[in-house]
């Protein structure tokens, strides 16, 4: 069985707030910088979810509303295949896309 790894790598500044964010997935060949990121875990014992949401001091507001919307629309997404529930996702996506228009992410 082959094993995988993904790393974070987060520099903070005297307040902790995040000044770079890094990540490095051996198996794509490279290192990345990114503004932000969203990792969600499912803890089985807790059957609850855990967070971890991070965003550098240089990312515009806009870049998160378009970055927010585009995770939903991805879950969604992902929520569809899971479970194969096309009405809910449906659903979801609609009401997206309006918010995507209302905050300025879509026309």
């Amino acid at each position: 069985m082959k094993t995988s790894e993904i790393k974070f790598k987060v520099t903070v500044d005297e307040n902790n707030l995040p000044t770079s964010i890094e990540w490095d997935a051996p198996d794509a060949g490279e290192t990345s910088r990114c503004k932000s990121v969203m990792i969600a875990l499912w803890d089985e014992k807790e059957n609850n979810t855990l967070r971890i949401d991070l965003w550098t001091k240089d990312m515009m507001v806009d870049e998160m509303k378009k970055f927010y919307h585009q995770n939903i629309m991805t879950l969604t997404d992902t929520y569809l295949r899971a479970t194969g529930d096309t009405k809910t996702a449906d659903s979801v996506k609609t009401i997206f896309n309006e918010i995507g228009k209302d905050i300025g992410v879509l026309k």
